[in-house]
């Protein structure tokens, strides 16, 4: 497939409001250089590869620009945040500043926002996304964040559990083998900085794709993309696809979905869905969210 001729919908009109910051969503458990193909890859949760770390880098704007790391999704947030301090000077960024956000209280504190208002990027590591939502949902930084995407040329990045709270609806947890029994899917609201999409992450390593499908067959108005390990989506323009790394993204289209019984059957039974649309795209290649022309930050 040529670049320009991804599925999705047409470029948005010019009435449609276009955030003008950008969001790069990493699929998790990704080598930390080149160099790291396969091995200790499992040691390595909150690392990206080099391909897709200099992308980042190359959409900061500004001269010695200042990345904001936030590790509050990790269970170590010192480990998680010191990795990336390592990993960002060894690219040629030195202008860090650690959020260090362990509960509701630390995002008052007025040196966080000020950064935030600073930053020309910021990076939520891996860990548990439902620890993201829980701290930051509904919070003057959490909005300032978002202020700065919707306004401004700055890059928010996450990798793993940082890029499935990117989105609204968010997983959560999926407790079947699968995902394939009702109920068993768990989904809340994400940090909302793309709608009316659900983003799952480790997609082909660990089958995921019946739990997303289960996700959009519950409200087939949203999008669900599945991002492989070591493969990211640079989204620009509140909705343009283009996909980053070694692996694939898997999108999920329920708009057309003919038959489901999602709402007949009872929790705890399989459900069925017919007429759903899957695509698979590697690197540089594109897609238009079909969504993301009604989609407003505010």
């Amino acid at each position: 497939m040529a670049k320009g001729k991804a599925p999705g919908n047409n470029h948005p009109n010019s009435r449609v409001f276009i955030p003008k910051g950008k969001l790069l969503a990493i699929g998790g458990k990704e080598s930390k250089s080149e160099n790291d193909q396969s091995s200790g890859q499992s040691k390595n949760i909150n690392f990206i590869s080099e391909q897709i770390l200099k992308r980042f880098v190359k959409e900061l704007k500004g001269e010695n620009p200042l990345v904001a790391i936030v590790p509050t999704a990790s269970s170590v947030p010192e480990l998680s945040a010191q990795d990336y301090i390592e990993v960002f000077k060894h690219l040629g960024v030195d202008n860090l500043e650690v959020l260090d956000i362990r509960n509701r209280l630390d995002t008052l504190k007025p040196e966080y926002l000020e950064t935030v208002k600073k930053a020309a990027g910021i990076m939520f590591t891996g860990g548990d996304q439902l620890r993201l939502t829980a701290i930051f949902g509904g919070t003057a930084l959490l909005e300032a964040m978002k202020e700065r995407y919707a306004w401004s040329d700055i890059i928010v990045a996450g990798t793993s559990a940082g890029a499935m709270a990117m989105s609204t609806p968010m997983i959560f947890e999926g407790e079947s083998e699968g995902g394939y029994i009702k109920g068993d899917v768990r989904i809340t609201t994400g940090l909302e900085f793309l709608k009316d999409v659900a983003i799952d992450t480790h997609f082909i390593a660990r089958g995921r794709i019946v739990r997303m499908t289960q996700a959009i067959a519950t409200n087939p108005e949203c999008i669900g993309i599945g991002l492989e390990e070591d493969t990211a989506i640079l989204v620009t323009e509140g909705g343009k696809v283009e996909v980053v790394g070694s692996g694939l993204i898997t999108v999920v289209d329920g708009r057309g979905i003919t038959e489901t019984n999602i709402f007949d059957i009872q929790n705890g039974e399989p459900f069925t869905a017919k007429g759903l649309k899957v695509h698979f795209l590697g690197d540089t290649e594109e897609y238009f969210i079909p969504s993301y022309t009604r989609t407003q930050l505010k």
